[in-house]
């Protein structure tokens, strides 16, 4: 695993939680739902693919 990936994940979370807070005080809640719905679905993409590189690795270390 990347240092470069949680860097990501941190920027994207600082980034949702500016947003959030000018939606909510905007009064648009349901806008700031989405976004953070959308940041959500980002980083776990994120680790999923990491997670699908682990497992080829693993797979390609003990010969499966």
């Amino acid at each position: 695993m990347d240092v470069d990936l949680i860097f990501k994940i941190a920027a994207i979370g600082i980034l949702v939680a500016v947003l959030n807070q000018l939606l909510t005080r905007s009064g648009r809640d349901e806008q700031a739902l989405m976004v953070v719905l959308a940041a959500l679905i980002v980083v776990l993409m994120m680790i999923v693919q990491e997670i699908g590189q682990l497992f080829s690795m693993m797979k390609s270390v003990f010969g499966f």
